[in-house]
């Protein structure tokens, strides 16, 4: 990749997601964030330099710059990616690390964050703007949609579903074949083994709904 990268978010993954482009030798021209109190502070020498919604920054990601989207938060993540595909007519391009593992038949879309020793496996199809963290194992013929979240050292097992949303915690097992909503949420250290509906919150071994 030639051209630096602007990265939007200046908290949560936003550091790591620095390390995967230090780690693929790309340069990270700057961090962008709302946070007025972050404006001047600098993240291992780099700086973060304004609001993602300043035109003038935002004027450099196209022609001058890509952008990444490192921001945990699904809500404003999609609003990010929306004021990016308006304003810029651009995708945000994804965030690998250089130790994970992706298949070659692996099929993945724009803006992930896939961090060190994940595993993607054959025929798995990766939607837009997940994350995966640290140590995940997605298993053959998985399918997860866009904004998907999976926590570090999580067991997505073969030809399980997940839906545009989803949460799955740090540590949690999910057995082959299930089914997971859209915007469900798994607790962390969970073992699935049944499908989970759409907005449903789970927890436990085996995996129950938590009443709300």
């Amino acid at each position: 990749m030639e051209k630096p990268v602007i990265i939007l978010g200046a908290t949560g993954i936003a550091h790591p997601a620095l390390e995967i482009f230090n780690s693929n030798d790309v340069v990270v021209y700057g961090f962008l964030d709302e946070d007025e109190n972050l404006h001047g502070t600098e993240i291992n020498t780099v700086s973060v330099l304004g609001n993602p919604e300043d035109d003038g920054f935002l004027k450099l990601v196209g022609k001058k710059a890509e952008a990444f989207v490192a921001v945990d938060d699904v809500k404003y993540r999609k609003f990010l990616v929306k004021l990016l595909n308006e304003r810029r007519k651009v995708q945000p391009i994804n965030a690998i690390h250089q130790t994970a593992y992706i298949s070659t038949d692996a099929v993945i879309g724009h803006g992930n964050f896939i961090n060190a020793k994940v595993t993607v496996g054959t025929g798995v199809e990766i939607g837009q703007h997940c994350i995966l963290n640290t140590g995940a194992i997605i298993d053959h013929k998985a399918k997860l949609g866009d904004f998907v979240q999976v926590g570090a050292g999580s067991i997505i097992n073969s030809e399980v579903t997940i839906g545009e949303g989803a949460f799955i915690g740090s540590g949690v097992t999910i057995v082959s074949g299930v089914t997971i909503g859209k915007n469900a949420r798994v607790g962390a250290g969970s073992v699935v083994i049944s499908s989970v509906g759409d907005n449903e919150t789970v927890f436990g071994n085996p995996a129950a709904k938590i009443k709300s």
